[in-house]
């Protein structure tokens, strides 16, 4: 069996023993589900670090890609303001185990792993930023605008699904309302950016 579908197994294997036993999940546990001894798993990854930076890149990947995706639906403003947010929701309720392992340091762990969402989050505030910029007419304070706006909705998204997760007290379409109405005020106010026009092309010259 080649490389990459076998890492691809223990993957796997690494994402449901941190689904059943939380972020703790030890190599060992990660080893016998994938049927295979412990020095075979650091072969692959070369340690836990390893292993846990794998499962950030398959895992931040596929929630950037949906973000990027949502900001990019042809929707009404605050159509595409709720499905972002629940984009965003739904990626860590689908896996709350991992999104913990990503973003809860583990007491005493030196490594930062509990960090490793960190990178994948600043690009989200980067695509949000773009996309301000590029949809909503915020005057001549529109690239202060955009970054504030960028890093501030990150972060309180963050926050706030983080607590979401942890204490289910509504629903998510219910805790999607809560944080649209909270961020629609001065987006419900501003302009959309007028449509750049493209040339047309020239009428052929006559014969």
């Amino acid at each position: 069996m080649s490389r990459e579908p076998r890492r691809e197994q223990l993957l796997n294997a690494a994402d449901r023993v941190v689904q059943r036993e939380g972020p703790g999940a030890s190599m060992n546990a990660i080893a016998a589900e994938a049927g295979i001894t412990k020095p075979i798993l650091y072969r692959h990854f070369g340690d836990r670090n390893g292993l846990i930076r794998a499962l950030t890149e398959r895992h931040t990947g596929g929630l950037l890609a949906a973000v990027r995706a949502a900001l990019a639906e042809p929707l009404e403003r605050r159509d595409r303001v709720e499905h972002v947010l629940d984009t965003y929701l739904a990626g860590i309720e689908a896996r709350p185990q991992v999104y913990r392992l990503l973003t809860h340091p583990e007491p005493g762990d030196p490594s930062g792993a509990g960090n490793a969402l960190a990178p994948a989050l600043r690009q989200i505030a980067e695509e949000i930023t773009r996309a301000v910029q590029s949809q909503v007419d915020l005057g001549a304070d529109r690239d202060l605008l955009a970054e504030a706006w960028g890093r501030g909705i990150t972060g309180m998204v963050l926050a706030a699904g983080d607590w979401w997760l942890e204490t289910r007290p509504c629903s998510r379409a219910r805790m999607v309302q809560a944080l649209a109405d909270l961020l629609w005020g001065r987006l419900a106010a501003a302009a959309d950016r007028p449509t750049a026009v493209l040339p047309t092309a020239p009428e052929p010259a006559a014969d």
